[in-house]
């Protein structure tokens, strides 16, 4: 079956243009009224509108067309072109990898292209090619680990070097002894050279020159060489890897897992290990993409703030408008990071790992990975339309349809993680720098699973910190090991998983940033309303469009505003195109006094785990939390 569905995708996909569907002159038209390009960046501010979220539009007469879009697509696919096809004794010598020990393979295909990777994905049989409405995608199943493993994430404690000082060790961060990474790089390194053939892919981390970091990738799979490939910053030309000196090396051995994790002391057979001195991290056991890109940017959470001067690494993602205002959204997997951030009406820089420097906001990666639970094209047609040939699904279900493979959001069987991973140029209106000034607003995106906090509010500085540092939410089902339902969860900075340093540290870097650039801080509930989990309903996406349009075109500014007296937030009292009962929490709720208690008790959540930041930073942020 899949060499049947594989020999008619390779057709299909002989042409740039082949992998559209079939757009009629009203599509057209839909389609592009509903997307601007940075060729209208040009175009006069006061001829947009902003009548409704969804009547916004550039009055301009240079609308792009869906094949100048395809077009331009066509041409940033095909300016990537450095592959290299290493045969022979030397290959591991060229690809510049025999120094890590790995000598033995006589082929390595590094920085392959698109069109290549697809090819050997197909011929590997490593998974299937879904026939997705706008294109076939390669998709690919991860196995029994469809999130990240938490528990399995080591890094080495060289007693005495700056690491050993500096990593905040604990839960997150769990120490290895240096013998222990030994025994697993020699494990990983026999592996490998008992293959015939490796992936090697050289890129970047960051889009800022100054910040950027040299990272190199050895894979077993054409699928994980293209997952890398979508996911982090491609070199332009072949100069580019030329003589590459990776700041930092990841040798993923997914296939192998480690027999001795009891005599090492480790948690079980699946190791995902970083030594930070000898700048190379080994994988084991998991087969899951987030690995990958997730390990990197912790290891860029402990180089940026330790820089000078010290620069904020950010679990958000970011946008920017047609007025260079950008904007930051704060939030774990599940909150709508991806999701709000992909605005057909703004300029998408980044979906998930950002920094903050001196100059601006710039990304840190070169593609976006986006969940696909309840994917649609009329909610969100941005994500859903970047999903044609060059994206990669993962533990997506397809349903047989004759002769074609489609893929089916909507079943969650295998899991609630299903995921797209697609190089940043399939959304259409993407800011091509990369980079951008100092942000105007600071989103912190909240899934409350009590469904007591408002779907939005406007924080003070003080406020700010506190939330930023209690980073409340839930745990979605299906983006870690073990998660079934959505569970109450703090994780400081949105992003506790991937914090090397204390949280403090980030957190008085994010006020500095805050305070000198004068940025404005919301908290935003995509959560529960009417009740708890269970009870209540999910925060419509619609409701939620509409309190981040607010946010971002200013409306939000000239309304007026309530204080509730636990959390002291500042409440919207009406906004544009959002109920005022969905405003205020309580007026949502049938039950007043069990609201109350919700309340309260959450509250007191708050407070407990904050105790735990008492006296550390800069400032002690306790006072602007809730009054228990």
């Amino acid at each position: 079956m899949l060499l049947v569905h594989a020999s008619k995708a390779i057709l299909r996909n002989s042409s740039r243009l082949a992998i559209r569907k079939t757009l009629t002159p009203a599509t057209v038209l839909a389609t592009t009224e509903r997307l601007f390009h940075a060729a209208q960046v040009t175009a006069d501010p006061k001829k947009f509108h902003a009548s409704a979220p969804d009547a916004r539009r550039w009055k301009s007469s240079a609308r792009p067309t869906a094949s100048s879009y395809a077009q331009e697509e066509q041409e940033t696919r095909d300016a990537y072109n450095i592959a290299q096809h290493l045969k022979g004794a030397s290959a591991c010598k060229q690809a510049g990898i025999d120094g890590l020990g790995i000598t033995q393979p006589s082929t390595i295909y590094r920085n392959l292209t698109f069109q290549e990777l697809f090819q050997h994905e197909v011929q590997n049989r490593e998974g299937e090619v879904a026939n997705a409405e706008y294109g076939d995608t390669f998709m690919i199943d991860t196995g029994k680990f469809t999130g990240r493993s938490p528990k399995d994430k080591w890094i080495v404690k060289n007693i005495g070097s700056e690491s050993d000082q500096n990593v905040d060790w604990g839960s997150v961060n769990q120490p290895v002894k240096p013998e222990v990474f030994d025994e697993l790089y020699e494990k990983a390194i026999q592996h490998m050279n008992g293959v015939d053939k490796l992936y090697v892919f050289d890129g970047f981390c960051g889009a800022n020159p100054s910040s950027q970091r040299k990272v190199r990738f050895v894979h077993e799979m054409a699928w994980q060489q293209h997952f890398v490939t979508n996911m982090f910053i491609r070199p332009e030309n072949s100069k580019q890897i030329e003589d590459f000196e990776p700041d930092f090396t990841v040798i993923n051995a997914c296939s192998q897992v480690n027999e001795d994790w009891e005599r090492h002391g480790l948690n079980s057979d699946v190791a995902v290990a970083f030594n930070i001195e000898k700048k190379v991290a080994v994988i084991f056991g998991t087969w899951y993409g987030g690995e990958n890109k997730k390990g990197i940017f912790s290891l860029m959470n402990y180089w940026l703030p330790m820089a000078t001067p010290a620069q904020l690494p950010m679990h958000c993602s970011a946008n920017v408008g047609k007025r260079g205002d950008s904007a930051l959204f704060f939030g774990l997997s599940g909150t709508g990071k991806t999701t709000l951030s992909a605005d057909p009406h703004r300029y998408l820089i980044g979906d998930d790992e950002h920094g903050w420097d001196e100059e601006g906001v710039f990304n840190f990666e070169g593609g976006c990975y986006a969940k696909t639970i309840n994917l649609s094209e009329e909610t969100e047609p941005d994500i859903y339309r970047a999903i044609h040939t060059d994206a990669m699904l993962e533990n997506v279900k397809l349903v047989e349809e004759g002769d074609k493979l489609i893929p089916d959001y909507f079943d969650v069987s295998k899991t609630q993680n299903g995921r797209v991973s697609y190089p940043i140029h399939h959304i259409h209106n993407y800011y091509k720098p990369q980079r951008a000034g100092h942000p105007e607003n600071v989103i912190f995106l909240t899934c409350d699973a009590f469904g007591v906090l408002p779907p939005v509010s406007k924080l003070t500085k003080g406020q700010a910190m506190y939330h930023f540092l209690s980073g409340y939410t839930a745990k979605v089902a299906g983006t870690e090991r073990g998660i079934k339902e959505p569970q109450a969860t703090f994780s400081a900075c949105f992003g506790a998983a991937f914090l090397t340093l204390c949280p403090t540290r980030y957190a008085d870097l994010l006020a500095q940033k805050m305070e000198q650039h004068g940025a404005h801080a919301y908290l935003v509930n995509t959560g529960w309303t009417g009740g708890p989990y269970g009870v209540g309903h999910r925060m419509s996406i619609k409701d939620t469009r509409a309190c981040i349009d607010a946010i971002l075109d200013g409306s939000i500014q000239n309304v007026n505003f309530e204080q509730e007296s636990v959390f002291g937030l500042h409440i919207p009292t009406e906004l544009p195109h959002v109920d005022s009962k969905v405003l205020n929490p309580r007026n949502a709720w049938d039950n007043k006094e069990e609201f109350d208690a919700a309340l309260k008790k959450l509250a007191g959540m708050y407070a407990d785990n904050f105790k735990q930041y008492q006296g550390k930073g800069s400032e002690d942020y306790t006072q602007y939390g809730p009054k228990v």
